[in-house]
């Protein structure tokens, strides 16, 4: 079985009280999460594709399920969440099975779930597990589980899972734990923007800033560099000083070069090399970064000269730093960011997962 075998059903509700706004029409980079979804999809050769919603205030799924070729099928329960998205595709389809997808997961991609094709053999449902999570708004529904999901929504019972246990299933287990992750909170969307800006990247970079000195810059990347070298990574790092800095001792051959009026200053051994360059302005922090070579990463510690994603560092020591790179803050105590993820500042390994998840690593 191959996608051309199968249909696919966008699942996009729309209600999204967690987000506090409609998060369908969230944008990145000029492309709302929705948009980003059908993108995707149009590149698949399915056999039949839906999109599935509530369209009564939302005028925008008609032209867009028109520009990527989808059949746009409205919702006739309101409030009976992703379910009733799921009743109303299967009530359309004429393919044997169709995917599941719900609009909220920026980073997946269909390959990921190419195995649950290969399981297919006759069941209702073929639900992928992630890291021990089932994922049932990326699943493969027979569609004679119809009339089950009819049955429950008649009894208001609103929850994908437990029709799927009401009927035979498959369970299979993935481990691409990225393409699954969604977008339900304002803390989530921070995250993916600094990962989808890192993924355009050639080499993705994170910024750590703090609002004022003393706050555990330089300590807090000490310790994440040895634990993202114990992943196999090789870790670049940019520093931002506001006090200028001199890294040539006296006596030696560089030092004697700038001292006699070099603008700018080489050196290059068996081991590596480095560069010190005098510039009428200060340097782009990315443009140096840009010039690191063989790292899969690079941190750039700065006060206010970083880009996102910045993770933010806060010991109580003036305004914690919230502006629209910030994605993340790990802090000493309570300061009342909710919009964002928040990590003890002695979080290692939390910040290492983040490094990662934010680097696409």
């Amino acid at each position: 079985m191959d996608f051309a075998d199968i249909g696919v059903m966008i699942i996009a509700g729309g209600k999204s009280s967690r987000m506090g706004k409609d998060k369908r029409f969230l944008t990145v980079d000029n492309c709302s999460l929705l948009e980003l979804t059908l993108q995707k999809t149009a590149q698949q050769p399915f056999a039949e594709a839906y999109l599935c919603g509530e369209c009564h205030q939302a005028e925008g799924l008609f032209e867009l399920a028109k520009r990527y070729g989808l059949t746009l099928v409205a919702d006739e329960r309101q409030g009976a969440g992703p379910l009733e998205g799921l009743r109303a595709g299967l009530a359309n389809l004429q393919a044997e099975y169709a995917l599941a997808l719900s609009c909220d997961m920026p980073l997946f991609h269909y390959e990921v779930i190419r195995p649950l094709l290969a399981e297919a053999r006759g069941e209702m449902a073929i639900i992928p597990v992630v890291n021990g999570r089932r994922q049932p708004l990326a699943g493969l529904y027979h569609r004679d589980v119809l009339p089950a999901v009819e049955a429950a929504l008649q009894r208001g019972d609103y929850k994908i899972g437990q029709v799927i246990d009401s009927v035979p299933h498959k369970l299979v287990e993935l481990g691409d734990d990225d393409a699954f992750f969604n977008v339900n909170r304002p803390s989530d969307f921070r995250l993916v923007q600094g990962r989808l800006v890192n993924d355009k990247r050639q080499v993705p970079l994170v910024t750590v800033s703090a609002p004022k000195s003393n706050t555990g810059k330089t300590t807090f990347i000490e310790r994440l560099i040895p634990k993202l070298k114990e992943r196999g990574l090789r870790v670049g790092v940019v520093k931002g000083d506001c006090h200028g800095y001199d890294v040539d001792e006296e006596g030696k051959d560089s030092y004697r070069f700038k001292q006699a009026g070099a603008d700018g200053v080489a050196v290059v051994s068996p081991e590596g090399y480095f560069i010190q360059q005098k510039t009428e302005q200060r340097a782009s922090l990315m443009e140096i970064a840009g010039r690191l070579t063989d790292v899969d990463l690079v941190i750039i510690e700065s006060r206010s000269h970083g880009t996102i994603p910045k993770i933010s560092l806060w010991r109580g020591l003036g305004e914690v730093i919230v502006d629209e790179d910030t994605v993340a803050i790990f802090s000493s105590g309570e300061h009342g960011a909710a919009s964002l993820r928040q990590y003890d500042i002695d979080d290692a390994e939390g910040a290492v997962q983040l490094v990662c998840f934010l680097c696409g690593l």
